[in-house]
């Protein structure tokens, strides 16, 4: 492990670079701060890349972020390190040092992205943006969308044959399998956490068979079904036979809202599902739609309406009540339930259940070594007093991507002000 230092004078550290961390970065960058954005994965863009659409205009992820990208990419105040990680935070509010973890890619600033690395690797692994649909090579670009547009040697396949014939195959010695893992040194002003979150492990909800059963899915699994650059390029199917559900049930707070798993609301959840049941109502008109709910959270005006017009859809049901069980039996998924309005136990045979499962932090269990105070379930609590070191959007409470954007350009400005009192 090698060792770098830098020490930029009034600089600020992004922790994260979804969209939160990316909106932070720029409304700092763009009125003449130095910024940092640490990554750990691959590429920037976070959960909204993986998304089909968003709200609430139900457009793709394509629209923010390819403008955002631009916007970094033409902006040299942000310094953008993927496949890094923040180790410890030490000091004071105008001066911390950060030390960085950045991990071997592999690949090296002249890649072009010819993908004739790729074509030459035989092994492949599961793709962690389908969540495992589908499966990757080993040398590999993240998703159509990545920034920055360069491939990836995957760690799985360094000493292997196939990393020997991916170096072979570039023609503009892009491909660097000497890379080690290095360790910067930064000086900043100030921290901010946009770490966002990780959907909750539904194989931990025992009852709701995730896992067991290939025709259940999660909500953020149906995104990428939805997508034209997910696993089916867009079509919703089966998972067990590829065939197209005629019927679907949403399981509403699956693990929120419960003592054994998740405490909290994740607040988007429903609508979530509501626009789910809108993809499902567009590719299949004959479709019917279950959805099962403890209650249903529509916040705001354009929300509501939302919601209205999917009760207004005679193919769309909706359920009131905590479903108590997920199987499956002769092919068919089944829903238990109790009706909380009429008090009748249901079972209800469908093609497809989607779990809702909420919004996790994602420092939960994996907590930095800062002076950060966090709640029981892992989100960041802002100290104002304190000042210094602040956590945008998920990272801080369950949001949407409006409200995150919302937060995170305020947050770019108490960082700024942190600088200013320095």
């Amino acid at each position: 492990m090698t060792l770098e230092n830098s020490a930029p004078a009034g600089s600020i550290l992004v922790v994260g670079g979804g969209i939160s961390g990316l909106t932070t970065a720029l409304e700092a960058a763009e009125v003449g701060y130095d910024v940092y954005i640490v990554e750990k994965t691959a590429s920037l863009g976070g959960r909204v890349a993986q998304l089909n659409q968003y709200f609430p205009k139900l457009c793709p992820p394509t629209c923010g972020l390819e403008i955002n990208y631009k916007r970094i990419r033409d902006n040299a105040r942000i310094k953008v390190l993927t496949l890094s990680e923040v180790e410890s935070v030490t000091g004071t509010p105008g001066s911390y040092s950060v030390q960085v973890k950045v991990n071997p890619r592999y690949v090296n600033e002249n890649c072009t992205c010819c993908g004739e690395c790729a074509k030459v690797c035989t092994a492949e692994i599961d793709n962690a943006f389908d969540f495992g649909m589908s499966k990757t090579k080993g040398a590999y670009l993240p998703h159509g969308m990545a920034f920055p547009q360069r491939y990836v040697i995957a760690p799985e396949i360094i000493g292997t044959d196939d990393a020997a014939k991916a170096a072979e195959a570039c023609k503009y010695n892009a491909v660097d399998l000497s890379m080690q893992p290095k360790v910067l040194n930064l000086v900043v002003g100030s921290v901010v956490w946009a770490t966002g979150w990780k959907p909750y492990d539904a194989a931990k909800i025992d009852n709701l068979g995730f896992g067991r059963y290939p025709d259940i899915i999660t909500n953020m699994m149906l995104e990428r079904l939805a997508s034209k650059t997910g696993p089916t390029e867009g079509k919703i199917v089966r998972p067990s036979d590829g065939k197209a559900p005629s019927s679907v049930a949403f399981v509403q707070c699956a693990g929120s809202r419960d003592e054994n798993h998740l405490s909290y609301c994740s607040y988007i959840c429903c609508m979530a599902s509501l626009k789910h049941a809108t993809y499902i109502r567009s590719q299949y008109p004959d479709a019917e739609v279950y959805i099962y709910y403890i209650d249903l959270r529509a916040p705001g005006y354009r929300y509501e309406k939302f919601y209205k017009m999917l009760k207004d859809d005679p193919k769309v049901f909706f359920i009131k009540g905590k479903v108590a069980e997920v199987a499956e039996e002769g092919g068919k998924i089944l829903v238990t339930a109790e009706n909380a309005v009429t008090g009748e136990k249901s079972r209800r045979a469908v093609d497809m259940a989607v779990l809702a499962t909420g919004m996790e932090p994602s420092l939960a269990g994996a907590k930095p070594r800062a002076d950060l105070v966090f709640t029981e379930e892992g989100f960041i609590v802002n100290d104002y007093a304190k000042g210094g070191q602040f956590a945008c959007g998920c990272a801080n409470k369950p949001a949407d991507v409006v409200s995150s954007n919302q937060n995170a350009t305020g947050m770019a400005l108490k960082a700024i002000q942190t600088l200013v009192k320095r």
